[in-house]
Formats: structure tokens, sequence, C-alpha cells
């Protein structure tokens, strides 16, 4: 979960943001929302017929190219430039049961 819910007013350019993801502190991919497949409008909009997207929710976008496999100890650190950070630890199977 993000620390911080950021109001769309505070991000000027959505189609135009920096996404970093970092395996371990090195840099593994790096693009931008204009590389989407899908701008961040059209997946809102396409969401929100289905389902209420409330504060705070977040979307998967899909990744930038150069994905790279992780094992369990590994952190994994996705940047949205302006939106904020998300930290996961990968674990075992048998350690999330």
């Amino acid at each position: 979960m993000l620390s911080t819910i950021v109001p769309k007013e505070a991000i000027p350019d959505p189609h135009n943001l920096t996404l970093r993801t970092f395996v371990n502190g090195e840099l593994r991919q790096q693009g931008t929302t204009a590389d989407l497949i899908f701008s961040v409008p059209f997946l809102i909009a396409y969401l929100s017929e289905f389902m209420t997207l409330n504060p705070g929710d977040m979307i998967a976008t899909g990744t930038p190219k150069g994905l790279s496999d992780v094992v369990p100890g590994d952190e994994v650190v996705v940047e949205v430039e302006g939106v904020g950070r998300l930290v996961n630890r990968i674990v075992s199977e048998d350690t999330a049961k």
C-alpha cells in the first residue's frame, strides 16, 4: 500500500510519468506511462464500467520491458514518478502460508 494518496491535480501529465522497477536495489526496468498499451484515463474509464474505484485503489498497468526473475528473499520496489513507491519482499509459497 502506498503511504499517501496523490490527487490527480498534483500530476500535470499522467501520460509521461517514469516507471521504474528495482530488484535488491538494482534498476531492472524503466519506462514511462507513454509506453503503456492503454492510457491511464482509458484504464480508469474501462474499470469504472464494471467496478467502483475508490481513493487509494491501485491499478496494475502491466510492465515495461526488461522483466527479470526473482527468488525468495528478493526485495522488489516499483516506483511511479510523482506518485510513490511500492515495496514487496518475495517469499516462498511455504513461507506465505
